[in-house]
C-alpha cells in the first residue's frame, strides 16, 4: 500500500533489485517484466529498472527520458516500451528486439496510445489508427509489406510469438510478421474483410471471434491455425477464445466447451467431454493443458497430466467453490471463494504447494504467475510464494517485506 517493491528470484532474472533498491521504496504503481528483467512505473510517472541488462535492466542510456510522464510499459523477450503522456515512446533493451526504436522515432514522438508485442519486436498504436512497428523483421516488426492498411482505422493489435494481427472499425483484419506464425492470413483472407470483434493467439497461430459467433482460425496447423475438424462446431454462437501455447478452447453461449489444435497440448478434451457439454464460465490454460471452471464452481481440466491436465489428485477439492484459476508453464492454482488455494500440475513449478499449505487455507484474494511458480496476496496484504526457486517460488530472502501492505504482484 506504501508503493514499495520487492523482488525475489535469480538475480539475472531479475531477483536482485539491490541497487535500484532506494528507488523502490514508495509510489509504486505498476511493475512490467520481459524474461530476465524488470520496469516499475512510480506514481510521480519515472520508471526504474533492474535485472539483466540486455534484457533491459539497464535503462541508462534513456534515462532522462524516464523522469516524468510515463504511464504504459510494454516488454518483450529482452526489450521495454513506455508509453508518456503526450503519446511519446521511448525504448530500451536488446536493440535487435526494439531496444533501438531509432529507426521509426519521428512516427513515435506523439499520440500513441497501445503497444503490443511479439518475442523480439513492438507494434504500437496511434490515435489516428495507424500503425508502427519495429524490432526484428520477421518477428513482425517490419509491417512495410502492409503498410497502405495500416494508416488508419486501427482499433486493436493481437501478437503471438512472431506475428502480428490488427482490428480495424471495420471489423477486417490485417495481419504480418512470419508467415508460418500467422503473419500471413490470404488462406482465409475473404472471412476476415468484415466482422472481427476479438482476436485471440497461441504461440504460432490466431484465432478470430466474429460478430456472428464464429470463429476463423490462421497461422500453424499444428498449434491451432487449422480448426477443420471442428469446424461445424464454430460457425456460431462463440463467445470466448482462449488459447494455450499450441491449441484453442472455445466457450460457446450454451457453455459447452469446443477444443482444436495440438492433442498433447489440450486440443484433445475428449477425456472429459460429458463435463463440458454445459455450464462452462471461464477457460484458462497453462502451456499444456486447460482447465474450464463451470458454474456450480467446479474445475473441469485435460491436456498433457505433467501441464495441469490430471487434476485427479486434488478432484475433491474441486468440485465447488472456485471463482478464479491462475496456470503457469506447467501447473494451475486454483482459488476458492472461502479463500483457500488449490494447485495441481508438475510439482517443481508450484503443482504442488504442500511446503506452504498452512498459508493458502484461507484469505487468499489474488494469485499470479511467473513461468514456473505462483505469488498469492492475501487479504491481509501479506504474499505467499511457491514453485521454481529461482522463478520467484522462494521469497524467503526479502519475507519480512511481504508480510502486510501488498496490493499488486506483477
Amino acid at each position: 500500500a506504501d508503493g514499495s517493491v520487492v523482488t525475489w528470484g535469480t538475480a539475472m532474472g531479475g531477483g536482485n533489485s539491490s541497487a535500484v533498491a532506494p528507488l523502490l521504496t514508495e509510489g509504486v504503481v505498476q511493475v512490467c517484466g520481459s524474461s530476465t528483467a524488470f520496469a516499475a512505473i512510480k506514481a510521480d510517472g519515472s520508471v526504474v529498472t533492474w535485472g539483466s541488462a540486455w534484457g533491459g535492466g539497464n535503462s541508462s542510456a534513456v534515462a532522462p527520458l524516464l523522469t516524468e510522464g510515463v504511464v504504459q510499459v510494454c516488454s518483450n523477450i529482452q526489450a521495454f516500451a513506455a508509453i508518456k503522456a503526450e503519446g511519446s515512446v521511448v525504448t530500451w533493451g536488446s536493440a535487435g528486439c526494439g531496444g533501438d526504436s531509432s529507426a521509426v522515432a519521428p512516427l513515435l514522438t506523439e499520440g500513441v496510445v497501445q503497444i503490443c508485442s511479439t518475442i523480439q519486436a513492438f507494434a504500437a498504436i496511434k490515435a489516428d489508427g495507424s500503425v508502427v512497428t519495429w524490432g526484428t523483421a520477421w518477428g513482425g516488426g517490419d509491417s512495410s509489406a502492409v503498410a497502405p492498411l495500416l494508416t488508419e482505422g486501427v482499433v486493436q493489435v493481437c501478437s503471438n510469438i512472431q506475428a502480428f494481427a490488427a482490428i480495424k472499425a471495420d471489423g477486417s483484419v490485417v495481419t504480418w510478421g512470419s508467415a508460418g506464425c500467422g503473419g500471413d492470413s490470404s488462406a482465409v483472407a475473404p472471412l476476415l474483410t468484415e466482422g472481427v470483434v476479438q482476436i485471440c493467439s497461441t504461440i504460432q497461430a490466431f484465432a478470430a471471434i466474429k460478430a456472428d459467433g464464429s470463429v476463423v482460425t490462421w497461422g500453424s496447423a499444428g498449434c491451432g491455425g487449422d480448426s477443420s475438424a471442428v469446424a461445424p462446431l464454430l460457425t456460431e454462437g462463440v463467445v470466448q477464445v482462449c488459447g494455450g501455447s499450441t491449441a484453442f478452447a472455445a466457450i460457446k453461449a450454451d457453455g459447452s466447451v469446443v477444443v482444436w489444435g495440438d492433442a498433447r497440448g489440450g486440443g484433445d478434451s475428449s477425456a472429459v467431454a460429458p463435463l463440458l457439454t454445459e455450464g462452462v464460465v471461464q477457460v484458462c490454460g497453462s502451456s499444456k493443458a486447460f482447465a474450464a471452471i463451470k458454474a456450480d464452481g467446479s474445475v473441469v481440466t485435460w491436456g498433457d497430466a505433467r501441464g495441469g491436465g490430471d487434476s485427479s489428485a486434488v478432484a475433491m477439492l474441486l468440485t465447488e467453490g472456485v471463482i478464479q484459476v491462475c496456470g503457469n508453464a506447467l501447473a494451475f492454482a486454483a482459488i476458492k471463494a472461502d479463500g483457500s488455494v488449490v494447485t495441481w500440475g508438475t510439482a517443481g513449478c508450484g503443482g504442488d504447494s504442500s511446503a506452504v499449505a498452512p498459508l493458502l487455507t484461507e484469505g487468499v484474494v489474488q494469485v499470479c504467475s511467473t513461468i514456473q511458480a505462483f505469488a498469492a496476496i492475501k487479504a491481509d496484504g501479506s504474499v505467499v510464494t511457491w514453485g521454481s526457486a529461482g522463478c520467484g517460488g522462494d521469497s524467503s530472502a526479502v519475507a519480512p517485506l511481504l508480510t502486510e501492505g501488498i496490493v499488486q504482484v506483477c
